[in-house]
């Protein structure tokens, strides 16, 4: 088991490497940042042999707690180097369902122009976009719920970044259906009027930006809830 004392240690030094160099340079070198990426290729090769996605999920949740003090030192210290393993985990924590930590390294990793590594074949804005997006669809296809605030801001960060047209449109689309999820019945009231339109809002954008987006049937939902809502406010006829 790690002791307290061990893992401030393993932050510190994660700190110092990530300190050692500024945007736009490497950390090659820096002996704490080879250590973790020597690690990463690790956990990367035993994932490699592994077919089952289902089971590729589990094992990056065994994992990615082993990557937590690098994570905290790292966005700590950090001055915009390139960092492979900083990047891995932000997707693999996306790909855990740890939404909040993967935010965490998002902020910095967009601030900073760090990209991911080639394997992933996307700029970081896009797959960030991506697969929040589809994690928030996978959720809400199978009855569950997805914040829409954390959504918000995955669009914010990546709004300004050059991206294919049908990701983003996947983006407003779980956005859409988020608030949606907030909604308490088909009786819009209160505070459920702002729901609606703003769920409202994400499904025209993202149908705007892809035909094929799939969101026609919950706009013309969505437009009369609101249509009947407005008709039914006191002083109208």
């Amino acid at each position: 088991m790690t002791t307290p004392a061990r893992r401030h240690q393993a932050r510190v030094r994660a700190e110092r490497a990530a300190a050692s160099a500024a945007a736009g340079e490497s950390l090659a070198g820096a002996s704490h940042y080879e250590l973790m990426l020597a690690k990463l290729l690790t956990d990367i090769r035993r994932l490699h042999e592994i077919q089952s996605v289902a089971r590729k999920i589990e094992v990056k949740r065994e994992v990615l707690p082993e990557y937590a003090d690098y994570v905290t030192g790292a966005l700590k210290g950090g001055r915009g180097a390139q960092d492979d393993v900083l990047t891995t985990v932000m997707i693999w924590r996306i790909d855990a369902g740890e939404f909040t930590g993967a935010l965490e390294i998002a902020r910095y990793a967009l601030r900073h122009g760090l990209t991911l590594p080639a394997r992933y074949e996307r700029s970081t804005a896009a797959a960030v976009a991506e697969e929040f997006a589809d994690a928030a669809l996978t959720a809400l296809r199978d009855g569950g719920t997805f914040d829409a605030d954390q959504l918000n801001e995955v669009r914010e960060l990546t709004e300004r970044t050059d991206m294919h047209d049908q990701i983003r449109a996947k983006l407003n689309k779980a956005l859409g259906l988020a608030y949606i999820g907030r909604l308490d019945s088909d009786a819009l009231v209160g505070l459920d009027l702002g729901y609606a339109r703003s769920a409202l809002h994400y499904l025209q954008a993202a149908l705007q930006l892809d035909a094929r987006a799939g969101v026609k049937q919950n706009i013309t939902r969505l437009e009369k809830m609101l249509s009947e809502a407005v008709g039914h406010q006191p002083g109208r006829t």
